[in-house]
């Protein structure tokens, strides 16, 4: 463990100065966030594009440090846990060398702030072929922690239902381009309602993103999905946790006005 630590150590700084801003995700059943996903931004204003933009295998461990950091600083600071929400982490699987040792500042970072490590959650998305023994090792790992884990963009990654036979993680987050106009298409309908009924029958929650309309949300509910995250109920909050706008409110108020 000491020497990944070292060779964590070893790579180039991450300088550009960064923070978050927090996309909830929300429980439409209780319509309360659920949690709130932090996405990374530049403290000049740059997008997370331009962010991302200048992450290389060098520096990427320390991008990926910051991010946690920054994540649980913030989330700390806006009282989030007092809202009994989740804090979800994204993170570069190759940009961990070894879970047990690239996790300590992460730890020490809750410890510092009294944030509650058993709310977070580290969401892994695929943007690269992985070796799927390393990715599955840190999942094991951080959920032999107390972590929550999630896998997102679940049907545009490259491991797919590979990953999900050898780890079943907390939640899973639908990829939006089989969200994207659900309405209106029978053949997106079917292949989300047999995945929802093969995640239920594994024990692991759903989660559907980049919800824009009320026609998205609409189908969506009665397929069963309760946790949504998209622009419909809030746009991301730079560092603050922005308030949902709740469609059946919305509804509503064009009815009676």
């Amino acid at each position: 463990m000491t020497a990944a630590c070292e060779g964590c150590r070893g790579g180039a700084l991450f300088e550009t100065p960064i923070t978050m801003a927090f996309h909830p995700i929300v429980d439409v059943r209780s319509k309360r966030a659920f949690a709130y996903e932090a996405l990374v931004r530049g403290e000049a204003g740059q997008s997370a594009g331009a962010i991302l933009a200048e992450v290389s295998a060098e520096n990427r461990y320390a991008f990926d440090q910051n991010c946690r950091v920054k994540a649980i600083e913030l989330a700390a600071d806006l009282e989030l846990a007092a809202e009994d929400a989740f804090l979800s982490i994204n993170f570069l699987p190759n940009a961990v060398y070894e879970p047990r040792a690239c996790i300590r500042l992460t730890l020490a970072a809750a410890m510092r702030t009294g944030f509650p490590v058993q709310k977070i959650i580290f969401e892994f998305t695929e943007v690269e072929r992985l070796d799927s023994a390393h990715v599955l090792n840190i999942l094991r790992s951080y959920r032999a922690m107390g972590f929550k884990t999630a896998i997102d963009d679940f049907g545009a990654g490259y491991a797919g239902l590979g990953l999900l036979s050898e780890f079943q993680p907390d939640f899973v987050k639908l990829d939006m381009d089989l969200i994207r106009g659900i309405e209106k298409s029978a053949v997106k309908r079917t292949i989300v309602r047999n995945t929802l009924t093969m995640l239920k029958e594994l024990g692991v929650t759903p989660i559907c993103e980049g919800i824009e309309t009320v026609g998205e949300y609409d189908a969506l509910r009665e397929l069963g999905v309760h946790l949504m995250q998209g622009y419909l109920f809030a746009k991301p909050g730079l560092a603050s946790l922005p308030a949902a706008t709740w469609p059946d409110a919305a509804q509503a108020s064009r009815a009676t006005a």
